[in-house]
C-alpha cells in the first residue's frame, strides 16, 4: 500500500519540483512581498512575535519557519524560495493521492500533474511567501477528510483538525477550504456520527485560529491596496468554476472509487470533493469582495487543486474515449500543456514578472549614493529595499526615520513628524529619493511634507526608473522658489 502511494506521488512531485527549480532566482530579483519575508525572517523569534502583534500576523507562523530556515541553511534567494518549491511538490503529491483514492490511480496522477502545470501554482512555487505552504496543508486536510469519511476514527478527525489549524495559522483565508469540506459532507449525505466528528474537528480548528483572525482585524489597513473586483477577475473565477463543474458531471467523477461494504454514508465521489474545493473559496471570497475588496488569487490558490482533480478525471475519460491508455495520454497532455504555456512560464521566471524588484533598486542607489548625504522613501514602505540591502545605503542618513522597524515592531519603521522631517531634509545638500514610478499618492502628512520640501527647496539632478521603482537624486537649490519642470535632470 505504501509503495503504491509513493509511486502515485512521485511523478507529480518530480514535475512540480523540476518546474520550481527552473529559474528559481528569477534573474537575481526579489519583489516587495518577498522583501517583507526576508527582513522578518532575519529577526529573532521574540522580535517576530513583537512585530505580528502590530503587522502581518497572518504570516507570523511562516516568518518563524523561514527564520529557522535561514538559521540552518543561511540566507539566499534559493533558501528564500526553496521551501515553497518543496511545499508545492508536496501539494501535487497529495493531490495525486486524493485523486487516486476517489477516482483511480491514473486520475490521481493526472490531477497532481495538472496542479503542477497551473501558471499560478508555478508562480507561487517560486515565491518566498506562505501560499504554497497553505496549498500543501489544505490538500493534506482534504486527504485526511476523505479518509475520515470512509473510515471515521477519533484519531483521523484529530489529524484533520491539526492540518486545518496549521493552514489557518499560515493564512486564515484557508478556512474557505473548511467551508468547502462542509459542502462535501452535504454532498455525500454523511451520517450523524461523521457530521459530529467533522463538526468537532472544524470547531477546534476555528477556535485555535481565532487569535490570528481577531488580531488581523486590527491590521486591516495592510490590505487597503486591494482593488475592487474587475471583470477580468470575475470572468476568470466563473470560467474556472464552470470547467470544474463540467468535468464533475463525468460519470467517473460522480462514481465513488472505493465502496465500504455496509457503509453507504462513507462513499465519497471525486465530484463531491473537487467541485466544492474549486468553487466555494473563489466564489466566497469574490462575494465578500463586493462589500470589502479582498479578492487576490493567491489568497485562494488552493482552489486550483479542486480544478486539478476534475481535470484528472477528464484526462482518464479522454483516454477511454480515444481508446488509448492513460500512461500514454498523460505524458502527451502534460507536454502539450507545458509547450502551450511556455510564454507564460518563461515570463514568470524573469524579474519583470513581479511588480517591482528591490535588488535592482538597491544597486541603483549604491551607484549614486556617493553624491548624496541623505535618503528618503516615499511612501515609507519603500524602505524595504534598504532593509534587504543595507550595504547599498551605507553612508546615507535616513532623513525621515524616527524608530527602526525592529525596535518599533513594524515592517517599515516609524517616521518622524512633518516638522522634524522638514528640518532633516533642509540639513542635507543632496537627497536620494526611492519611490514608485507612477503618479504620486502622498496619503500621509509625512509623505506630503517630503514632496513639498523637495519641490520647494530642491531640484532633481538625475532620475532612473527600473524594474518598478524610481530612484532620483535631488540637490538643494540656492533659493526657495519651486523649480520648474525644465529644471529636472536627464532621465536614465
Amino acid at each position: 500500500m505504501r509503495h503504491g502511494r509513493i509511486s502515485v506521488c512521485t511523478g507529480p512531485a518530480v514535475l512540480a519540483l523540476t518546474l520550481g527549480l527552473w529559474g528559481l532566482t528569477r534573474e537575481h530579483s526579489m519583489w516587495r512581498d518577498e522583501a517583507a519575508t526576508w527582513q522578518a525572517a532575519h529577526r529573532s523569534l521574540a522580535e517576530i512575535a513583537h512585530m505580528v502583534g502590530q503587522a502581518d500576523v497572518v504570516h507570523g507562523l511562516y516568518y518563524a519557519v523561514m527564520h529557522a530556515v535561514f538559521v540552518l541553511f543561511g540566507d539566499s534567494l534559493v533558501t528564500l524560495r526553496l521551501p515553497s518549491v518543496l511545499a508545492t511538490a508536496t501539494a501535487c503529491g497529495l493531490t495525486a493521492l486524493v485523486g487516486t483514492r476517489l477516482a483511480g490511480r491514473w486520475a490521481g496522477m493526472a490531477a497532481g500533474c495538472a496542479l503542477a502545470v497551473v501558471p499560478a501554482v508555478q508562480e507561487h512555487a517560486q515565491e518566498g511567501r506562505s501560499y504554497a505552504f497553505v496549498l500543501a496543508f489544505v490538500m493534506l486536510a482534504t486527504w485526511l477528510l476523505v479518509g475520515a469519511l470512509e473510515r471515521p476514527t477519533g484519531r483521523r478527525w484529530a489529524w484533520y483538525a491539526g492540518a486545518v489549524l496549521v493552514a489557518a495559522w499560515l493564512n486564515w483565508f484557508s478556512l474557505f477550504a473548511l467551508a468547502a469540506h462542509a459542502v462535501t459532507l452535504v454532498c455525500v449525505r454523511a451520517d450523524r456520527a461523521r457530521r459530529v466528528g467533522w463538526g468537532l474537528a472544524a470547531s477546534g480548528a476555528v477556535v485555535g485560529a481565532l487569535p490570528v483572525i481577531l488580531t488581523s482585524r486590527s491590521q486591516v489597513s495592510l490590505v487597503s491596496w486591494i482593488k475592487p473586483l474587475g471583470w477580468s477577475t470575475v470572468l476568470g473565477v466563473l470560467a474556472t468554476v464552470a470547467i470544474a463543474a463540467l468535468c464533475a458531471l463525468l460519470p467517473r467523477a460522480r462514481r465513488p472509487e472505493h465502496t465500504q461494504a455496509g457503509e453507504p454514508h462513507g462513499r465519497v465521489s471525486l465530484a463531491a470533493v473537487a467541485l466544492p474545493l474549486c468553487a466555494v473559496p473563489q466564489l466566497g471570497l469574490a462575494l465578500i469582495s463586493v462589500v470589502k475588496p479582498l479578492y487576490v488569487t493567491r489568497y485562494v490558490l488552493f482552489a486550483y487543486a479542486g480544478l486539478a482533480l476534475c481535470i484528472g478525471v477528464l484526462v482518464v475519460t479522454l483516454a477511454t474515449r480515444l481508446r488509448t491508455h492513460a500512461r500514454i495520454l498523460l505524458p502527451a497532455t502534460v507536454a502539450i500543456a507545458l509547450v502551450a504555456l511556455l510564454p507564460i512560464e518563461l515570463r514568470l521566471r524573469t524579474m519583470e514578472s513581479r511588480v517591482d524588484d528591490v535588488l535592482t533598486t538597491a544597486a541603483t542607489v549604491d551607484h549614486v549614493r556617493s553624491t548624496a548625504d541623505g535618503v528618503l522613501f516615499l511612501p515609507a514602505a519603500r524602505r524595504d529595499t534598504a532593509l534587504v540591502s543595507p550595504r547599498a545605503f551605507a553612508g546615507l542618513r535616513d532623513l525621515a526615520l524616527a524608530q527602526g522597524p525592529v525596535e518599533s515592531g513594524t515592517l517599515k519603521g516609524i517616521e518622524a513628524g512633518p516638522r522634524d522631517i522638514e528640518r532633516a531634509m533642509l540639513s542635507a545638500r543632496h537627497i536620494v529619493l526611492v519611490t514608485d514610478p507612477g503618479p504620486s499618492r502622498d496619503s500621509s502628512a509625512a509623505d506630503r511634507t517630503k514632496r513639498r520640501v523637495l519641490d520647494t527647496y530642491f531640484v532633481r539632478r538625475s532620475d532612473s526608473v527600473q524594474r518598478g521603482r524610481r530612484v532620483s537624486v535631488y540637490e538643494r537649490r540656492a533659493t526657495g522658489r519651486p523649480h520648474s519642470p525644465s529644471a529636472t535632470g536627464p532621465k536614465g
